[in-house]
């Protein structure tokens, strides 16, 4: 499921567009970002199956991530992030699938930073301020989506991703301290 370079390009186009406004908008605000700052365990996961599948995530891993479940402990002062996911559960599957036992991002948002992929490609990943959510565009020279993280309330957080194609799941995580 390859995406044209026409509408590459498009998808590209919009988020850098959508950030740069994001980011313009956000300097005549004096408000404080939202503070995702805690640890926080997945609870739900809605339509992560069929994302995975379009990013052509094969079917042993699309498995895994059904047993698997993940925390994020965040570690946050304004715009610099520390991000540590962890991988749980799932009982020894996590040591036969690479890729599978978490990820540790740090970051300024507005910036951008690389990480390893679910299919073990190195991606470009920019950042920016959309409101109180942070955009997080990631790119592969074989995939690309988005990721926004929103705190739902104070208790609730939510990742929600986006294909090029218009496919979108969200994961829902709940604080546990």
């Amino acid at each position: 499921a390859l995406v044209s370079t026409q509408s590459t390009g498009t998808f590209l186009h919009h988020h850098s567009f959508a950030c740069s406004l994001a980011q313009s908008l956000a300097l005549t605000d004096n408000t404080m970002p939202a503070n995702f700052a805690g640890h926080w365990k997945l609870e739900k996961s809605e339509h992560f199956d069929s994302f995975l599948e379009e990013m052509n995530v094969g079917l042993l891993k699309r498995k895994a991530a059904k047993l698997v479940s993940s925390e994020h402990i965040i570690k946050q002062e304004g715009d610099n992030m520390d991000v540590n996911v962890v991988a749980t559960g799932g009982g020894d599957i996590l040591s036969k699938i690479k890729g599978q036992k978490g990820k540790h991002q740090v970051y300024t948002v507005g910036g951008s930073f690389t990480e390893s992929e679910i299919n073990g490609e190195e991606a470009e990943v920019s950042t920016c301020w959309e409101g109180d959510c942070i955009m997080e565009k990631h790119k592969t020279p074989s995939l690309e989506y988005t990721l926004k993280r929103e705190l739902q309330d104070d208790n609730t957080m939510v990742l929600h991703l986006e294909s090029p194609k218009g496919t979108k799941a969200r994961r829902i995580y709940k604080k546990v301290e």
